[in-house]
């Protein structure tokens, strides 16, 4: 008992020098680059179109300063900029296939990488559909020593998606929405700040709808599935107000927090339990 007191005496003096040392260079780094907080997020929303994901999503990017990585956003940026993702995914899209999963992961690690609102992590938005996604997605994070945290699913009645889907109405330019019934433009079809025509998208209809919906669920079920057994999914009843979805986004970050500040009181507790 004498050999593993003095190892514990040890090991405590080693700890204490290194936490003053650590300080020390804190206070020493006044305008240089600051510490690095916990305050950072890796997420992915889940939803059916309709379900609140473009209203929550630049809430949680204003409050983590990350970015937001949205599918289809991300190829056109990378079409535009004639990236050679982009090339290779513009000659696909061309011939009317389908983007392949190396080139979206590829994609959102180069977003990762060279992206600088990607400090503070990010909120994936329409990926993964599939579980070969959601495993390359997590291959890929292993590779740079980080893991996901959430997996949120926003959940809704399929008929109040109709209702609230099939009288959208967007301005083109900007993406901003309406709805003829819940949010409408002060002037009808037309855009509040520019004064531009809206329009309503040719998918947004009910048999349009309905289809995309079976679609969505038929490929999401799995993907749910397979974030219910890495323990990170939670889902939040998107049928309230924008506002009460962001509380209940909130209490699930705060639970996080709480979580990772409970895991453990560190080496020297491990020690003592030893001692």
């Amino acid at each position: 008992m004498g050999y593993i007191d003095d190892e514990v005496k040890r090991l405590q003096s080693i700890v204490d020098s290194l936490d003053g040392r650590i300080k020390a260079l804190e206070k020493s780094q006044i305008g240089g680059p600051k510490p690095k907080t916990a305050e950072e997020i890796r997420m992915i929303l889940i939803g059916p179109p309709g379900a609140g994901k473009g209203t929550q999503a630049p809430k949680i990017k204003e409050k983590f300063a990350c970015c937001h990585l949205a599918t289809g956003d991300m190829l056109r940026s990378q079409v535009a900029k004639k990236t050679t993702l982009g090339r290779e995914a513009k000659k696909i899209m061309d011939q009317g296939g389908l983007v392949s999963d190396d080139i979206v992961i590829g994609m959102i690690k180069e977003e990762l990488e060279n992206n600088q609102e990607c400090k503070g992590g990010f909120i994936l938005d329409g990926f993964p559909r599939t579980v070969p996604q959601a495993e390359s997605l997590d291959a890929m994070l292993r590779e740079r020593n980080q893991t996901l945290q959430h997996a949120v699913e926003l959940q809704i009645d399929d008929a109040l998606l109709v209702a609230r889907i099939t009288g959208r109405l967007v301005h083109p330019a900007s993406g901003r929405t309406y709805h003829s019934t819940f949010n409408p433009p002060k002037l009808a079809m037309t855009d509040d700040v520019t004064g531009e025509p809206l329009i309503q998208r040719s998918d947004d209809n009910a048999e349009a709808l309905k289809k995309r919906l079976a679609t969505y669920h038929k490929q999401t079920a799995p993907v749910v599935g397979y974030y219910q057994n890495t323990g990170i999914w939670k889902a939040i009843d998107a049928s309230q107000e924008p506002g009460q979805v962001w509380k209940s986004l909130l209490t699930i970050f705060d639970n996080d927090k709480a979580k990772a500040k409970s895991s453990g009181s560190g080496i020297l507790s491990k020690l003592a339990g030893r001692s």
